[in-house]
């Protein structure tokens, strides 16, 4: 019970620090099966580094990564698919130098040997033949004059060796996959100005019986209505992968030639492919399917007979998220995220349907602390719905007050061509441990609710997305479950963008804050790198002179005059997709009009701080900053803890 002389919501001491909030964000990242059950990488925020570590059922974890190493691709600066495993080889990306190395896993005694030498490339995406003797990649060549990639080949046998090119040509590639027999030869590839999940295009080439590949045949996306993602073979070679062309991202599979949708659930099986390397559907045998998909943003994951047209089976249903699919003779793998538990990689038995964790991050809280999502669908502008998940406040040692209303931080995800997940989270546990209710939202451009939820913000963002903030506003206010005094607003990245034109666009906001967010879209434009070189125009609309006034109405720096609510800025010295001059442009013209300012720039960090204790210093501060805004704007009515 809260005792008589307890602090106002906003001001609830909380035995989760923030360092422990920062620390408890370690994660895992990818997942591959091994010749003994799994390999994956986990990123541990207290040392920086993504380590590789194998299990099976019934075995201890070990670490596979020695000291001096730490497994990360920053191929199109996001990287995924940063290791690969047949058998007892394992090849992995070394985040310091971007070069392949080598390991074997039943040598745990052999460090791991160089395997390419070719300081201007990064590799990512792979995948060991089946013969065991190469892999194939995606390599990103910055010795030339402009970026380019290609896809080659990568020999296991000589070391170091020289990677050959396969296939090069097109703006972007990912998703090299090799049939089981060796004879085929999947790849994914668009063209500027596209993006991954806007068009891209699937090819396949067949072996020529002397060592190469003959010429490609386009299999999916030629109408150029279609983002293609995931390509895999089955047992019978046939090629499989998803596809939105009829609205979600469903598996499709290979007839005659070409692709034809799969019977399945109507629902997103993935989000953006901002990352390479993904699983989210798995052919099991002639019948069956696993399947991971979305429903209003909960994760799904089941077994669906494509003859019956029907789910038969559905694993692990108290978690609402999952990924990175793998399976073996006996089992079932994936990465599964829970509301209120550590993030996990389990294993499940294939005919008993038993699950077992074979490792978990510890969220440090008993269940009762934590505070869970309420999925939330609302009215916006022009007659559409928008999504979020609200977290009510939750501290056991305290409880509001008759009456009393908590303040709200709104939570804006990046991107923003991504999404909110309803995943335990230590910095939301953080807000509503401390009095705060917190609202994750899944603006209009996000992922998970198909092609045209995600589509509808081709050339409206700055606009769109940021009704949606203030429709939520009005939804949760109206139904009194915040202060309507006392609204915050927060975002990384795009929602730091977001969040800054939210300000511009009305004064409710007792305070923001924008994690290393864009400022000046027209100066992303000259400085972004080559992956998202194309995607501003695409969110903004054509960066023309005669659109440049309309793109001005959707800046934050040139909207600075209209902002009166205070905010606190955070960024990386070394970033390079949000560069530092954003942020610093910003704050100067705010402070010249006598905005309160708060900005904190760490020289060291990137886009996306992954120091735990960075993390832990941003979020006291604004922590600190948000509290200070409600005690001037005369809204705090008790004593501060």
């Amino acid at each position: 019970m809260r005792r008589e002389a307890a602090p106002p919501a906003g001001f609830w001491p909380s035995r989760l620090t923030a360092g422990q909030a920062a620390s408890a964000m370690a994660d895992f990242v990818e997942l591959r099966t091994a010749a003994r059950g799994v390999v994956w990488s986990c990123h541990e925020p207290a040392s920086g580094r993504t380590l590789l570590w194998q299990a099976a059922v019934g075995d201890a974890a070990r670490c596979l990564t020695p000291d001096g190493f730490s497994v990360r691709s920053r191929v199109y600066e996001y990287g995924g698919g940063s290791f690969a495993v047949s058998g007892q080889t394992l090849v992995f990306v070394n985040e310091a130098d971007q070069q392949l190395y080598l390991q074997r896993l039943d040598r745990p005694e052999q460090p791991p040997v160089t395997l390419t030498c070719q300081p201007a490339c990064r590799y990512a995406d792979m995948q060991i033949a089946p013969c065991g003797s190469y892999l194939v990649a995606v390599e990103e060549d910055h010795g030339r004059t402009s970026v380019q990639h290609r896809i080659v080949s990568v020999r296991l046998e000589t070391l170091p060796c020289v990677p050959q090119a396969l296939v090069a040509g097109d703006d972007f590639y990912s998703s090299p996959r090799l049939s089981p027999d060796g004879r085929r030869l999947l790849w994914i590839s668009w063209q500027r100005p596209h993006q991954p999940w806007t068009q891209t295009q699937l090819y396949s080439a067949r072996a020529d019986g002397q060592g190469g590949w003959q010429a490609p045949e386009l299999l999916a996306g030629g109408q150029g209505d279609a983002s293609i993602q995931q390509p895999l073979f089955d047992h019978r070679q046939r090629v499989l992968a998803l596809n939105d062309q009829d609205g979600f991202w469903q598996p499709w599979r290979e007839a005659e030639g070409t692709l034809h949708p799969m019977q399945g659930v109507g629902a997103d099986h993935a989000g953006a492919p901002w990352q390479m390397g993904g699983c989210n559907f798995l052919p099991v045998d002639e019948r069956h399917c696993l399947l991971s998909w979305f429903e209003q943003g909960f994760g799904k994951l089941g077994l669906f007979d494509l003859q019956a047209g029907q789910l038969v089976q559905r694993y692990l249903p108290d978690c609402s998220r999952m990924r990175h699919l793998a399976m073996d003779d006996t089992h079932f793998y994936c990465i599964a995220s829970h509301p209120v538990q550590g993030a996990s990689v389990m294993a499940i038995d294939r005919h008993s349907g038993a699950e077992r964790v074979l490792a978990q991050t510890a969220t440090g809280m008993a269940p009762d602390q934590i505070s869970r999502p309420q999925a939330l669908e609302f009215a916006t502008s022009e007659g559409q719905q928008a999504r979020a998940f609200f977290y009510p406040p939750r501290n056991p040692g305290y409880q509001l007050a008759a009456g009393e209303k908590p303040p709200l931080v709104i939570f804006l995800h990046g991107g923003p061509t991504s999404a909110a997940y309803p995943v335990f989270d230590p910095r939301i546990q953080f807000w509503t441990q401390r009095g705060f209710a917190v609202a994750d939202l899944n603006y209009r451009g996000s992922t998970g609710f198909g092609r045209a939820y995600r589509q509808v913000l081709a050339g409206r963002w700055g606009e769109l997305e940021v009704a949606d903030v203030l429709a939520l506003v009005d939804e949760l206010v109206a139904r009194e479950l915040v202060n309507a005094h006392q609204l915050c607003v927060r975002g990384a990245s795009a929602g730091g963008y977001t969040s800054l034109l939210a300000l511009a666009a009305s004064d409710r906001f007792a305070a923001a804050a924008s994690w290393y967010g864009v400022s000046d879209p027209l100066a992303l434009d000259k400085v972004t790198h080559k992956f998202e070189g194309d995607y501003l125009g695409w969110l903004l609309g054509a960066l023309t002179v005669a659109n440049r006034a309309s793109v001005r109405q959707r800046s934050p720096l040139a909207l600075a005059g209209r902002m009166v609510t205070p905010v606190i800025f955070f960024q990386g010295g070394q970033d390079v997709v949000v560069v530092p001059e954003q942020t610093r442009s910003m704050v100067q013209q705010l402070r010249r009009q006598g905005v309160a300012v708060a900005c904190h720039e760490f020289p060291e960090q990137g886009h996306g701080f992954r120091s735990a204790e960075r993390l832990a210093l941003a979020l006291e501060a604004e922590l600190e900053f948000y509290r200070q805004q409600f005690v001037r704007r005369g809204e705090r009515s008790g004593k501060h803890c």
